[in-house]
Protein backbone atom coordinates (compact mmCIF):
# COMPACT_ATOMS: atom_id res chain seq x y z
CA UNK A 1 0.00 0.00 0.00
CA UNK A 2 3.05 2.31 0.54
CA UNK A 3 4.41 2.19 -2.82
CA UNK A 4 1.17 2.77 -4.78
CA UNK A 5 0.47 5.20 -2.06
CA UNK A 6 4.26 7.16 -2.97
CA UNK A 7 3.77 6.63 -7.04
CA UNK A 8 -0.10 8.53 -7.01
CA UNK A 9 0.96 10.86 -4.01
CA UNK A 10 4.49 11.73 -4.46
CA UNK A 11 5.87 10.61 -8.22
CA UNK A 12 2.49 12.08 -10.14
CA UNK A 13 2.67 15.71 -8.00
CA UNK A 14 5.91 16.02 -8.65
CA UNK A 15 5.57 15.58 -12.56
CA UNK A 16 2.16 18.02 -12.19
CA UNK A 17 4.96 20.74 -10.35
CA UNK A 18 7.99 20.84 -12.66
CA UNK A 19 6.16 19.85 -15.72
CA UNK A 20 5.61 17.12 -18.49
CA UNK A 21 9.04 18.27 -20.33
CA UNK A 22 11.33 18.16 -17.39
CA UNK A 23 9.58 15.12 -15.95
CA UNK A 24 9.55 13.49 -18.94
CA UNK A 25 13.79 14.18 -19.82
CA UNK A 26 14.08 12.53 -16.04
CA UNK A 27 12.14 9.81 -16.87
CA UNK A 28 13.48 8.59 -20.15
CA UNK A 29 17.16 8.75 -18.14
CA UNK A 30 15.24 6.63 -15.32
CA UNK A 31 14.35 4.31 -17.66
CA UNK A 32 17.81 4.10 -19.42
CA UNK A 33 19.10 3.53 -15.89
CA UNK A 34 17.04 0.61 -15.23
CA UNK A 35 17.65 -1.31 -18.53
CA UNK A 36 20.88 -1.74 -17.38
CA UNK A 37 20.12 -2.12 -13.67
CA UNK A 38 20.39 -5.94 -13.94
CA UNK A 39 24.55 -5.04 -14.67
CA UNK A 40 24.33 -4.23 -10.56
CA UNK A 41 22.65 -8.04 -9.78
CA UNK A 42 23.26 -10.53 -12.03
CA UNK A 43 20.36 -12.79 -10.26
CA UNK A 44 22.82 -12.74 -7.05
CA UNK A 45 19.66 -11.64 -4.78
CA UNK A 46 17.42 -14.52 -5.61
CA UNK A 47 20.65 -16.80 -5.31
CA UNK A 48 21.91 -15.90 -2.27
CA UNK A 49 18.57 -15.76 -0.64
CA UNK A 50 17.68 -19.60 -1.48
CA UNK A 51 21.23 -20.82 -0.77
CA UNK A 52 21.20 -18.32 2.88
CA UNK A 53 17.83 -19.88 3.76
CA UNK A 54 18.79 -23.50 3.25
CA UNK A 55 22.20 -22.95 5.42
CA UNK A 56 22.74 -19.92 7.32
CA UNK A 57 26.34 -21.09 8.18
CA UNK A 58 27.35 -19.99 4.67
CA UNK A 59 26.04 -16.25 5.50
CA UNK A 60 29.70 -15.31 6.69
CA UNK A 61 31.81 -16.72 3.40
CA UNK A 62 28.78 -14.98 1.31
CA UNK A 63 28.64 -12.09 2.44
CA UNK A 64 32.74 -11.35 2.67
CA UNK A 65 32.57 -12.03 -0.87
CA UNK A 66 29.53 -10.91 -2.21
CA UNK A 67 30.10 -7.16 -0.68
CA UNK A 68 33.10 -6.53 -3.31
CA UNK A 69 31.61 -8.24 -5.80
CA UNK A 70 28.63 -5.90 -5.66
CA UNK A 71 30.90 -3.10 -5.86
CA UNK A 72 32.98 -4.15 -8.81
CA UNK A 73 29.67 -4.56 -10.51
CA UNK A 74 28.47 -1.27 -9.56
CA UNK A 75 31.67 -0.05 -11.35
CA UNK A 76 31.13 -1.95 -14.59
CA UNK A 77 27.59 -0.23 -14.05
CA UNK A 78 28.44 2.97 -14.03
CA UNK A 79 31.43 3.02 -16.95
CA UNK A 80 28.11 0.64 -19.10
CA UNK A 81 25.87 3.71 -18.32
CA UNK A 82 28.27 6.45 -19.08
CA UNK A 83 29.00 5.24 -22.35
CA UNK A 84 25.44 5.18 -23.20
CA UNK A 85 25.52 8.34 -22.25
CA UNK A 86 28.31 9.21 -24.37
CA UNK A 87 26.80 7.80 -27.70
CA UNK A 88 23.49 9.51 -27.09
CA UNK A 89 24.78 12.87 -26.62
CA UNK A 90 23.62 13.67 -22.81
CA UNK A 91 24.62 17.01 -22.17
CA UNK A 92 26.29 17.87 -19.00
CA UNK A 93 23.15 18.33 -17.06
CA UNK A 94 22.38 15.16 -18.54
CA UNK A 95 25.13 13.58 -17.08
CA UNK A 96 24.64 15.30 -13.40
CA UNK A 97 21.31 13.75 -13.46
CA UNK A 98 22.04 10.25 -15.14
CA UNK A 99 25.28 10.20 -12.28
CA UNK A 100 22.94 10.01 -9.30
CA UNK A 101 20.12 8.15 -11.02
CA UNK A 102 23.17 5.44 -11.44
CA UNK A 103 24.31 5.77 -7.26
CA UNK A 104 20.69 5.11 -6.75
CA UNK A 105 20.38 2.30 -8.39
CA UNK A 106 23.24 1.08 -7.13
CA UNK A 107 22.27 1.63 -3.59
CA UNK A 108 18.89 -0.11 -4.39
CA UNK A 109 20.58 -2.91 -5.61
CA UNK A 110 23.23 -3.40 -2.84
CA UNK A 111 19.77 -2.73 -0.23
CA UNK A 112 18.42 -6.02 -2.26
CA UNK A 113 21.23 -7.72 -1.84
CA UNK A 114 21.38 -7.08 2.13
CA UNK A 115 17.68 -7.52 2.38
CA UNK A 116 17.87 -11.11 0.63
CA UNK A 117 20.51 -12.18 3.75
CA UNK A 118 17.77 -11.08 6.27
CA UNK A 119 15.05 -12.66 4.82
CA UNK A 120 17.72 -15.74 4.13
CA UNK A 121 18.46 -15.74 8.08
CA UNK A 122 13.66 -15.98 8.47
CA UNK A 123 14.39 -11.86 10.12
CA UNK A 124 11.03 -11.75 8.20
CA UNK A 125 9.61 -8.89 10.14
CA UNK A 126 12.56 -6.70 9.80
CA UNK A 127 12.33 -7.34 5.60
CA UNK A 128 9.21 -6.23 5.84
CA UNK A 129 9.92 -2.97 7.28
CA UNK A 130 12.94 -2.46 5.79
CA UNK A 131 11.46 -2.53 2.51
CA UNK A 132 9.10 0.31 2.88
CA UNK A 133 11.59 2.56 4.27
CA UNK A 134 12.66 4.02 1.30
CA UNK A 135 9.37 4.40 -0.10
CA UNK A 136 8.10 6.58 3.38
CA UNK A 137 11.21 8.50 3.59
CA UNK A 138 10.81 9.54 0.08
CA UNK A 139 6.84 10.91 0.83
CA UNK A 140 8.25 12.66 4.27
CA UNK A 141 11.29 14.34 2.32
CA UNK A 142 8.99 14.93 -1.19
CA UNK A 143 5.94 15.98 0.80
CA UNK A 144 7.44 18.40 3.29
CA UNK A 145 9.54 20.27 -0.31
CA UNK A 146 6.10 20.18 -1.90
CA UNK A 147 4.14 21.42 0.77
CA UNK A 148 6.85 24.55 1.42
CA UNK A 149 8.47 24.98 -2.05
CA UNK A 150 6.28 24.07 -4.61
CA UNK A 151 6.80 27.07 -6.52
CA UNK A 152 10.82 26.57 -7.37
CA UNK A 153 10.62 22.41 -7.08
CA UNK A 154 13.47 21.29 -9.02
CA UNK A 155 13.50 17.87 -10.78
CA UNK A 156 17.45 17.57 -9.12
CA UNK A 157 15.52 17.50 -5.28
CA UNK A 158 13.64 14.24 -6.16
CA UNK A 159 16.39 12.76 -7.45
CA UNK A 160 18.91 13.40 -4.14
CA UNK A 161 15.45 12.48 -1.97
CA UNK A 162 15.71 9.22 -4.02
CA UNK A 163 19.36 8.99 -2.96
CA UNK A 164 18.87 9.61 0.55
CA UNK A 165 16.20 7.66 0.76
CA UNK A 166 18.23 4.90 -0.27
CA UNK A 167 22.02 4.91 1.91
CA UNK A 168 19.65 5.24 5.01
CA UNK A 169 17.67 2.03 4.89
CA UNK A 170 21.23 0.38 3.25
CA UNK A 171 22.98 1.51 6.36
CA UNK A 172 20.21 0.17 8.40
CA UNK A 173 20.59 -3.50 7.05
CA UNK A 174 24.17 -3.45 6.30
CA UNK A 175 24.60 -3.40 10.26
CA UNK A 176 22.13 -6.04 10.92
CA UNK A 177 23.88 -8.22 8.44
CA UNK A 178 27.48 -7.36 9.80
CA UNK A 179 26.14 -7.96 13.08
CA UNK A 180 24.30 -11.23 11.98
CA UNK A 181 27.49 -12.32 10.15
CA UNK A 182 29.86 -12.03 13.05
CA UNK A 183 34.00 -11.57 12.41
CA UNK A 184 33.62 -10.78 8.62
CA UNK A 185 36.56 -9.84 6.73
CA UNK A 186 36.09 -8.93 3.26
CA UNK A 187 37.50 -10.67 0.57
CA UNK A 188 37.41 -11.33 -2.87
CA UNK A 189 37.65 -15.52 -3.91
CA UNK A 190 37.66 -15.10 -7.85
CA UNK A 191 36.83 -18.86 -8.51
CA UNK A 192 34.06 -18.69 -6.34
CA UNK A 193 32.03 -15.70 -7.26
CA UNK A 194 32.50 -16.69 -10.90
CA UNK A 195 31.02 -19.99 -10.08
CA UNK A 196 27.91 -18.44 -8.83
CA UNK A 197 27.98 -15.77 -11.95
CA UNK A 198 27.98 -19.06 -14.30
CA UNK A 199 24.89 -20.38 -12.59
CA UNK A 200 22.72 -16.64 -12.23
CA UNK A 201 23.48 -15.82 -15.53
CA UNK A 202 20.46 -16.94 -17.47
CA UNK A 203 18.11 -15.06 -14.84
CA UNK A 204 20.15 -12.27 -15.40
CA UNK A 205 20.09 -12.22 -19.14
CA UNK A 206 16.15 -12.70 -18.80
CA UNK A 207 15.79 -9.76 -16.81
CA UNK A 208 18.22 -7.74 -19.37
CA UNK A 209 16.12 -8.61 -22.27
CA UNK A 210 12.93 -8.03 -20.68
CA UNK A 211 14.08 -4.54 -19.60
CA UNK A 212 15.22 -3.67 -22.86
CA UNK A 213 12.01 -4.32 -24.52
CA UNK A 214 9.76 -3.06 -21.22
CA UNK A 215 11.85 0.85 -20.82
CA UNK A 216 13.85 1.34 -23.90
CA UNK A 217 10.80 3.34 -25.24
CA UNK A 218 10.71 5.99 -22.74
CA UNK A 219 14.22 6.33 -24.31
CA UNK A 220 13.45 6.06 -27.93
CA UNK A 221 11.08 8.63 -27.44
CA UNK A 222 12.87 11.14 -26.07
CA UNK A 223 16.17 10.68 -28.61
CA UNK A 224 13.59 10.20 -31.43
CA UNK A 225 11.51 13.38 -31.44
CA UNK A 226 12.08 16.70 -31.81
CA UNK A 227 9.78 17.78 -29.00
CA UNK A 228 10.62 14.34 -27.58
CA UNK A 229 11.48 15.48 -23.52
CA UNK A 230 7.98 16.59 -23.47
CA UNK A 231 6.34 13.28 -25.35
CA UNK A 232 8.34 11.34 -22.75
CA UNK A 233 6.76 13.03 -19.95
CA UNK A 234 3.34 12.49 -21.65
CA UNK A 235 4.20 9.13 -22.24
CA UNK A 236 5.05 8.76 -18.47
CA UNK A 237 2.02 10.37 -16.87
CA UNK A 238 0.21 7.78 -19.33
CA UNK A 239 2.23 4.29 -18.10
CA UNK A 240 1.88 5.52 -14.18
CA UNK A 241 -1.58 3.55 -13.76
CA UNK A 242 -0.03 0.37 -15.40
CA UNK A 243 2.83 0.99 -13.51
CA UNK A 244 1.52 0.72 -10.15
CA UNK A 245 -1.03 -1.98 -10.60
CA UNK A 246 1.51 -4.43 -12.01
CA UNK A 247 2.69 -4.63 -8.77
CA UNK A 248 -0.19 -5.90 -7.72
CA UNK A 249 0.00 -8.95 -10.90
CA UNK A 250 3.76 -9.39 -9.49
CA UNK A 251 2.87 -10.41 -6.03
CA UNK A 252 0.71 -12.69 -7.61
CA UNK A 253 3.41 -14.45 -9.51
CA UNK A 254 5.80 -14.56 -5.62
CA UNK A 255 3.15 -16.61 -4.55
CA UNK A 256 3.16 -19.22 -7.31
CA UNK A 257 6.26 -19.62 -7.99
CA UNK A 258 7.41 -21.52 -4.80
CA UNK A 259 3.90 -23.52 -5.49
CA UNK A 260 4.82 -24.41 -9.35
CA UNK A 261 8.57 -25.67 -8.19
CA UNK A 262 7.19 -27.99 -5.16
CA UNK A 263 4.33 -29.64 -7.79
CA UNK A 264 7.09 -29.42 -10.31
CA UNK A 265 9.04 -31.36 -8.01
CA UNK A 266 6.82 -33.41 -6.65
CA UNK A 267 5.63 -34.20 -10.33
CA UNK A 268 2.03 -33.23 -9.44
CA UNK A 269 -0.27 -32.63 -12.40
CA UNK A 270 -0.25 -28.87 -13.59
CA UNK A 271 -3.25 -28.56 -15.65
CA UNK A 272 -6.40 -27.14 -13.57
CA UNK A 273 -3.94 -25.31 -11.07
CA UNK A 274 -2.54 -23.06 -13.76
CA UNK A 275 -5.83 -22.62 -15.50
CA UNK A 276 -7.39 -21.82 -12.39
CA UNK A 277 -4.55 -19.10 -11.28
CA UNK A 278 -4.89 -17.49 -14.64
CA UNK A 279 -8.73 -17.32 -14.49
CA UNK A 280 -8.33 -15.85 -11.30
CA UNK A 281 -6.23 -12.94 -12.13
CA UNK A 282 -7.59 -12.59 -15.87
CA UNK A 283 -10.81 -12.01 -14.59
CA UNK A 284 -10.91 -9.20 -12.01
CA UNK A 285 -8.01 -7.38 -14.83
CA UNK A 286 -10.28 -7.69 -17.64
CA UNK A 287 -12.97 -5.67 -15.58
CA UNK A 288 -10.55 -3.21 -15.00
CA UNK A 289 -8.90 -2.48 -18.21
CA UNK A 290 -12.71 -2.41 -19.47
CA UNK A 291 -12.96 0.30 -17.00
CA UNK A 292 -9.87 2.33 -17.58
CA UNK A 293 -10.74 2.26 -21.44
CA UNK A 294 -14.24 3.66 -20.91
CA UNK A 295 -12.72 6.31 -18.04
CA UNK A 296 -9.58 7.30 -19.86
CA UNK A 297 -9.92 10.96 -20.56
CA UNK A 298 -11.89 11.15 -16.36
CA UNK A 299 -8.52 9.13 -15.29
CA UNK A 300 -6.11 11.30 -16.51
CA UNK A 301 -7.53 14.52 -15.71
CA UNK A 302 -8.32 13.66 -11.75
CA UNK A 303 -4.09 12.59 -11.89
CA UNK A 304 -2.78 15.57 -14.21
CA UNK A 305 -2.82 19.42 -15.37
CA UNK A 306 -1.41 18.96 -18.49
CA UNK A 307 -1.80 17.11 -21.74
CA UNK A 308 -4.89 15.28 -20.55
CA UNK A 309 -6.56 14.58 -23.93
CA UNK A 310 -3.11 13.53 -25.45
CA UNK A 311 -2.63 10.90 -22.24
CA UNK A 312 -5.48 9.69 -22.10
CA UNK A 313 -5.10 8.35 -25.80
CA UNK A 314 -1.94 6.61 -24.87
CA UNK A 315 -3.32 5.15 -21.69
CA UNK A 316 -5.94 3.55 -23.53
CA UNK A 317 -3.57 1.73 -25.61
CA UNK A 318 -1.23 0.85 -22.86
CA UNK A 319 -3.63 -0.76 -20.34
CA UNK A 320 -4.58 -3.07 -22.15
CA UNK A 321 -1.17 -4.47 -22.53
CA UNK A 322 -1.65 -5.71 -18.36
CA UNK A 323 -3.80 -8.24 -20.02
CA UNK A 324 -1.22 -9.71 -21.86
CA UNK A 325 1.26 -8.76 -18.53
CA UNK A 326 -0.65 -10.76 -16.39
CA UNK A 327 -0.92 -13.70 -18.73
CA UNK A 328 2.75 -13.33 -18.43
CA UNK A 329 3.50 -13.18 -14.46
CA UNK A 330 1.27 -17.09 -14.59
CA UNK A 331 2.90 -18.98 -17.65
CA UNK A 332 6.33 -17.04 -17.56
CA UNK A 333 6.74 -17.73 -13.82
CA UNK A 334 5.76 -21.64 -14.51
CA UNK A 335 8.22 -21.58 -17.23
CA UNK A 336 10.50 -20.19 -14.48
CA UNK A 337 9.81 -22.74 -12.25
CA UNK A 338 10.50 -25.49 -14.74
CA UNK A 339 14.27 -23.94 -15.61
CA UNK A 340 13.52 -23.44 -19.06
CA UNK A 341 15.76 -20.46 -18.90
CA UNK A 342 16.97 -21.10 -22.57
CA UNK A 343 13.77 -20.61 -24.59
CA UNK A 344 12.69 -17.69 -22.27
CA UNK A 345 15.87 -15.88 -23.16
CA UNK A 346 15.43 -16.68 -26.67
CA UNK A 347 11.26 -15.84 -26.39
CA UNK A 348 12.94 -12.27 -24.43
CA UNK A 349 15.56 -11.35 -27.11
CA UNK A 350 12.63 -12.14 -29.76
CA UNK A 351 10.80 -9.72 -28.40
CA UNK A 352 13.60 -7.02 -27.55
CA UNK A 353 14.94 -7.24 -31.61
CA UNK A 354 10.95 -6.69 -32.85
CA UNK A 355 10.00 -3.70 -30.25
CA UNK A 356 13.25 -1.86 -30.98
CA UNK A 357 12.89 -2.20 -34.80
CA UNK A 358 9.29 -1.01 -34.81
CA UNK A 359 9.60 1.57 -32.34
CA UNK A 360 12.14 2.79 -34.88
CA UNK A 361 9.82 3.24 -37.31
CA UNK A 362 6.32 3.87 -35.40
CA UNK A 363 7.99 6.61 -33.03
CA UNK A 364 9.26 9.44 -35.30
CA UNK A 365 5.38 8.69 -37.54
CA UNK A 366 3.04 8.15 -34.52
CA UNK A 367 5.37 9.96 -31.69
CA UNK A 368 4.56 8.26 -28.07
CA UNK A 369 1.00 6.85 -29.30
CA UNK A 370 3.18 4.56 -31.57
CA UNK A 371 5.28 3.69 -28.68
CA UNK A 372 2.58 2.63 -27.01
CA UNK A 373 1.05 0.39 -29.74
CA UNK A 374 4.52 -1.38 -30.11
CA UNK A 375 4.81 -1.70 -26.41
CA UNK A 376 1.39 -3.77 -26.24
CA UNK A 377 1.84 -5.78 -29.62
CA UNK A 378 4.96 -6.52 -27.81
CA UNK A 379 3.77 -8.03 -24.82
CA UNK A 380 0.83 -9.67 -26.32
CA UNK A 381 3.39 -11.75 -28.86
CA UNK A 382 5.45 -12.70 -26.15
CA UNK A 383 2.69 -13.50 -23.74
CA UNK A 384 1.34 -15.69 -26.60
CA UNK A 385 4.51 -17.74 -26.92
CA UNK A 386 5.04 -18.31 -23.29
CA UNK A 387 1.12 -19.69 -23.29
CA UNK A 388 2.19 -21.82 -26.54
CA UNK A 389 5.39 -23.05 -24.50
CA UNK A 390 3.38 -23.96 -21.44
CA UNK A 391 1.01 -25.77 -23.75
CA UNK A 392 3.98 -27.74 -25.32
CA UNK A 393 6.05 -28.11 -22.18
CA UNK A 394 3.37 -29.65 -20.11
CA UNK A 395 0.82 -31.35 -22.25
CA UNK A 396 -1.73 -28.96 -21.28
CA UNK A 397 -5.26 -29.53 -23.05
CA UNK A 398 -6.45 -26.15 -24.68
CA UNK A 399 -10.07 -25.58 -22.57
CA UNK A 400 -12.31 -23.84 -24.95
CA UNK A 401 -15.41 -24.11 -22.80
CA UNK A 402 -13.37 -21.88 -20.76
CA UNK A 403 -12.44 -19.62 -23.81
CA UNK A 404 -15.77 -19.41 -24.69
CA UNK A 405 -17.13 -18.31 -21.40
CA UNK A 406 -13.70 -15.44 -21.60
CA UNK A 407 -15.01 -13.77 -24.51
CA UNK A 408 -18.83 -13.90 -23.27
CA UNK A 409 -17.29 -12.48 -19.80
CA UNK A 410 -15.61 -10.04 -22.09
CA UNK A 411 -18.15 -9.04 -24.34
CA UNK A 412 -21.09 -8.49 -21.32
CA UNK A 413 -18.38 -6.39 -19.33
CA UNK A 414 -18.06 -3.90 -22.58
CA UNK A 415 -21.61 -4.21 -23.22
CA UNK A 416 -22.24 -2.76 -19.25
CA UNK A 417 -19.84 0.02 -19.48
CA UNK A 418 -20.70 0.70 -23.09
CA UNK A 419 -24.22 1.26 -21.61
CA UNK A 420 -24.18 2.24 -18.16
CA UNK A 421 -21.14 4.19 -17.99
CA UNK A 422 -22.86 7.39 -16.45
CA UNK A 423 -26.32 5.30 -15.30
CA UNK A 424 -25.70 4.94 -11.48
CA UNK A 425 -24.09 7.87 -10.28
CA UNK A 426 -23.50 11.63 -10.99
CA UNK A 427 -20.11 11.75 -9.57
CA UNK A 428 -18.31 9.40 -11.99
CA UNK A 429 -15.55 7.60 -9.52
CA UNK A 430 -18.54 5.91 -8.08
CA UNK A 431 -19.81 5.10 -11.38
CA UNK A 432 -16.99 3.05 -12.14
CA UNK A 433 -16.85 1.06 -9.15
CA UNK A 434 -20.12 0.12 -9.10
CA UNK A 435 -19.72 -1.11 -12.56
CA UNK A 436 -16.74 -2.54 -11.80
CA UNK A 437 -17.69 -4.34 -8.90
CA UNK A 438 -20.90 -6.16 -11.18
CA UNK A 439 -18.19 -7.00 -13.78
CA UNK A 440 -16.70 -8.72 -11.30
CA UNK A 441 -19.57 -10.42 -10.32
CA UNK A 442 -20.30 -11.97 -13.89
CA UNK A 443 -17.09 -13.64 -13.36
CA UNK A 444 -18.84 -16.00 -10.76
CA UNK A 445 -22.22 -16.20 -12.72
CA UNK A 446 -20.44 -17.21 -15.71
CA UNK A 447 -18.76 -19.82 -13.43
CA UNK A 448 -15.01 -18.44 -14.77
CA UNK A 449 -14.45 -18.51 -11.03
CA UNK A 450 -15.61 -20.88 -8.81
CA UNK A 451 -16.07 -20.93 -5.10
CA UNK A 452 -15.43 -24.24 -4.71
CA UNK A 453 -12.21 -24.17 -6.88
CA UNK A 454 -10.70 -21.68 -4.64
CA UNK A 455 -11.94 -23.18 -1.43
CA UNK A 456 -9.77 -26.58 -2.46
CA UNK A 457 -6.92 -24.57 -3.97
CA UNK A 458 -6.48 -23.50 -0.22
CA UNK A 459 -7.10 -27.13 1.24
CA UNK A 460 -4.37 -28.28 -0.87
CA UNK A 461 -2.23 -25.27 0.45
CA UNK A 462 -2.58 -26.03 3.86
Amino acid sequence: MVKPFYIFGIDRTVQNVVGTEVYGLYAAMFSLSIIFNIILDMGIANFNNRNIAQDNDLLPRFFSNMVVLKFLLGIVYCIVLGVVGIVLEFSLSQFKILGVLALNQFLLSFLLYLRSNISGTYMYKTDSCISVIDRILMIVICGYLLLTRQKDFQIEWFVYAQTVSYAIPCMIAFCIVFAKARNVSFTFDLSFLWKILKQTYPFALLSLLMGLYTRVDMVMIEQLLPDGAEQAGIYAQSYRILDAVSMFAYLFATLLLPMFSKMLKDNEPLGQFTKFSFLLLISPVLVFVTACCFYSYELMNLMYSESVESSSEIFKVLIVGFLPISSSYIFGTLLTANNSMKVMNIMAACGMVFNVTFNAVFIPKYGAWGAAVVSVVTQFLTGLIQIVLSIRYFKFSIPYRDIAKVILFVSVNVALFYSFKETFCENWIWNVLILCIIGVLFAFVFRIIRIKDILLVLKSKE
